[in-house]
């Protein structure tokens, strides 16, 4: 039952790579944009469907889990990868962006609190 809980990451992050990759054609920019993040949101999306309508196994649960604790390193090793020095010298809006995106994200803590606990009574 574990091999089921690899299988639903795995779909969840090769969706998240065609979907990233045809964002990324879209956008005229040669690369996978948020790829591994659509994966992600899949993921969380799919797990909470799947214990809500009471689909999980314990066992399948057990690799989702396993797998799903990977996946920040994974991330962690795929951005290593990319070329900041590149990124940089392309301006400083990338700098930026990361910037806005990390202070945003730490404005919303609070907020995301709120709503876990008035989802929890």
């Amino acid at each position: 039952m574990k091999i089921y809980g690899v299988a639903i990451l795995a779909g969840c992050y090769l969706l998240g790579q065609i979907i990233g990759s045809y964002l990324g054609i879209w956008l005229g920019i040669n690369g996978n944009v948020g790829g591994v993040g659509f994966g992600m949101v899949f993921l969380m999306l799919l797990n909470s469907k799947m214990r809500g309508l009471g689909e999980f196994v314990n066992q399948t649960k057990g690799g989702v889990l396993f797998w799903s604790s990977m996946y920040i390193p994974i991330i962690i090793a795929m951005s290593a990868t990319q070329n900041v020095k590149a990124a940089l010298s392309g301006g400083w809006v990338a700098v930026f962006a990361g910037i806005l995106a990390t202070i945003v994200c730490y404005l919303l803590i609070p907020v995301i609190s709120k709503l876990s606990k008035s989802n929890s009574n």
